[in-house]
C-alpha cells in the first residue's frame, strides 16, 4: 500500500533522483534532478508529492501554479509499482491541490511519440489540444553547459 505526501527534502531527495533517472532519464541540464528540486523548493507552493510504500519513494508529481492555469510535471512511478493505479492516484492527488487553490486549467507536455503516456494521460481527462508548444533556456540559470533538449 502506499500514501502520497508532501516531498520532504531530508528523507526523499535521494530517492527522487534516481527515480527520477530511471523512469524519466533526464539528459538536459535544465532538467538535472538536484537542481529541478532546488528550485521547486525554493517556490515553497506545497505542490511537490512523493508516494511512499514501505518508506520508500515510489513515485512523484511536481505542480505548479501561476493564479490562473496549473501545470503537471516530472509524474513518475516505479516500473516495478505500475499497473496498480499509482500515477492515476499521483495525478488526482495535485489536481486536488491545484483545484483547492482555485486552478481553472491543468496543462502538461510529454515528448512526441510517446504513445503510452498520452494514453495514460487521456484516460485521466486530459486531450491533446492544437498548441505550439515553445521555450527558450536562460543559460544564465543553468549551473552546468547546457546540453540539446
Amino acid at each position: 500500500m502506499h500514501c502520497i505526501i508532501e516531498y520532504a527534502d531530508s528523507r526523499h531527495r535521494q530517492q527522487v533522483i534516481a527515480l527520477w533517472k530511471t523512469v524519466l532519464g533526464y539528459t538536459a541540464a535544465h532538467s538535472e534532478p538536484g537542481l529541478s528540486i532546488d528550485k521547486k523548493l525554493a517556490m515553497q507552493d506545497g505542490l511537490f508529492f512523493v508516494a511512499a510504500a514501505d518508506g520508500a519513494v515510489v513515485g512523484t508529481v511536481m505542480a505548479g501554479y501561476d493564479g490562473h492555469r496549473g501545470w503537471l510535471y516530472s509524474v513518475a512511478v516505479d516500473p516495478s509499482q505500475r499497473k496498480q493505479g499509482l500515477g492515476a492516484a499521483l495525478v488526482r492527488h495535485a489536481e486536488q491541490a491545484l483545484s483547492a487553490r482555485g486552478c481553472l486549467k491543468i496543462n502538461l507536455q510529454i515528448v512526441g511519440g510517446n504513445d503510452s503516456v498520452s494514453a495514460f494521460y487521456a484516460s485521466l481527462g486530459y486531450v491533446i489540444e492544437p498548441r505550439i508548444s515553445m521555450g527558450k533556456k536562460l543559460g544564465q540559470n543553468i549551473p552546468w553547459p547546457a546540453q540539446a533538449g
